[in-house]
């Protein structure tokens, strides 16, 4: 006689067998300063999973500027009264166990992902927690330290270009500093989505920006951006965020394009001036900006923050298997060696992207 199955009993007794995690190693901040302040724990507390929360056994996380930028203090209006916080946003690994209402991953799936910006409880830990709409099956061509380095950024650059921007076939890009992982990230995207791509980077980064696809770099320290690049653009990202740079993205924008800017004043406000007060203050700024700029000049203004999105990350999961997205990996470092890693980002001795691997 044959026996039905029960999947949800199944699933039931896989996560029961699985959900045995409850203290793992993690790197804590507990207070805001350089490197030396990081601190490997090797018994903090694994939290029980939410229904929609994966628990990803972590092989690698990569280093973002957001981290080093947290670690001295950015954001201490938000993160301050939840110290010790855990740093970290992208992550590799395999599912160890899943909340109860998730269905999209299952428990041993090599996964890849990203966590918000806001996020207190990080990568930098054997066991990372992620909504299951912050995760996806990884890439089978990328090693876990490969893909890593990709979710972050990439989905930062997708954001800009794809929900703000709206971006089509055809439109020419501009990418202010594309040397920088979000920069190389929107290259990518914008030249698999048919779109003309010119960038402006550093001497170095000059032909790392052609093979990927930009018809043309621009070097900023030899050259004069102004006058080397021709033409008008449907939207300019720009990874620095200078007066400077602004100036001349919008100089270069069609009516009605976009200028999208990763250093938006949110968090810097808030910092300055408290949550209560910063926040309005923030949403006063941009409001004003965004009306100063469609009115002096046609064109839309943004302020651009990584969000999650299944539908993108599922989407640039694809473009890294089809070989047309990648993030290089300069250099990777056990997590026992994570203060080495910042200091190395701080004082800019390794240019690239840095990893830290877990195993």
């Amino acid at each position: 006689m044959r026996i039905p199955i029960n999947h949800r009993f199944i699933k039931n007794l896989t996560l029961n067998k699985s959900r045995h995690v409850s203290t793992c190693r993690a790197v804590l901040l507990p207070s805001f300063g350089g490197p030396h302040k990081l601190e490997l724990h090797h018994n903090v507390e694994v939290p029980p999973l939410k229904p929609h929360e994966v628990l990803v056994r972590s092989r690698a996380v990569s280093i973002n500027p957001l981290d080093t930028r947290m670690r001295a203090g950015y954001g201490r209006s938000l993160f301050g009264r939840c110290l010790p916080i855990i740093l970290g946003r992208d992550v590799s690994g395999e599912v160890a166990a899943v909340g109860a209402a998730v269905n999209s991953v299952s428990v041993g799936q090599q996964v890849f992902g990203a966590l918000h910006p806001t996020a207190i409880r990080g990568t930098y830990t054997d066991y990372a927690i992620l909504s299951q709409d912050e995760v996806t099956s990884k890439p089978d061509s990328l090693s876990h330290v490969e893909a890593s380095a990709i979710p972050f950024a990439a989905m930062t650059a997708w954001r800009a270009l794809k929900c703000t921007a709206s971006i089509s076939e055809g439109e020419r890009i501009l990418v202010v500093g594309g040397g920088g992982a979000v920069g190389f990230s929107a290259i990518q995207l914008a030249v698999a989505e048919g779109c003309p791509v010119t960038t402006t980077c550093g001497t170095q980064s000059v032909e790392r920006m052609l093979a990927a696809g930009a018809e043309q770099a621009v070097d900023y320290i030899t050259e004069d951006v102004e006058l080397v690049i021709k033409g008008k653009f449907d939207a300019v990202l720009d990874t620095i965020g200078l007066p400077e740079t602004e100036r001349v993205g919008i100089r270069f924008l069609k009516k009605g394009g976009h200028y999208m800017t990763l250093q938006g004043e949110a968090a810097s406000l808030a910092d300055r001036f408290g949550l209560t007060l910063g926040l309005p203050a923030a949403t006063a700024f941009l409001l004003k900006k965004q009306i100063q700029y469609r009115l002096a000049y046609g064109i839309e203004y943004s302020w651009i923050f990584m969000r999650s999105d299944i539908e993108g990350l599922i989407e640039i999961r694809k473009l890294c298997e089809a070989g047309k997205l990648k993030i290089p990996v300069e250099k990777t470092f056990p997590i026992t060696k994570v203060k080495e890693a910042h200091e190395a980002k701080d004082e800019r001795i390794i240019q690239g992207k840095v990893v830290l691997e877990l195993d």
